[in-house]
């Protein structure tokens, strides 16, 4: 996508885009709510975000976004650091791992890191 694209809403960024990349996005979404379920859904940076507390800015947010190859998983620096050890075998930056399209999610760590990111802001 060479033009920039302004969605209106977390549901116009999935429907815009292909569907492998819209369904593990609805997925990442899935395991984000199943860990918070009071996780509010807002659009960050034009990407779907959940704020993990009331009115959650940057720094309390879990962000996702889709791309050709992979989705992104932006939990917080903090908890890739935390689970760096299981998450090996995936490309990783600082507060970010890409989960690559031809894998399966790996589901119950996802939501492990959501809920350790929510108990680091509760205990703040």
């Amino acid at each position: 996508m060479s033009e920039k694209v302004e969605f209106k809403n977390v549901d116009a960024y999935f429907d815009a885009q292909p569907e492998n990349v819209k369904n593990m996005l609805l997925e990442l979404k899935t395991c984000i709510l199943k860990a918070e379920p009071n996780a509010t859904e807002l659009l960050n940076y034009n990407i779907p975000a959940y704020a993990l507390v009331e009115n959650g800015k940057r720094e309390q947010q879990i962000m996702i976004a889709g791309y050709k190859k992979h989705v992104g998983f932006y939990p917080h620096p903090t908890t890739i650091e935390k689970f760096d050890s299981e998450l090996t075998e995936y490309k990783r930056a600082k507060g970010s791992v890409q989960f690559p399209l031809k894998k399966p999610l790996p589901k119950e760590l996802i939501i492990r890191m959501v809920k350790y990111r929510v108990e680091l802001l509760k205990n703040k």
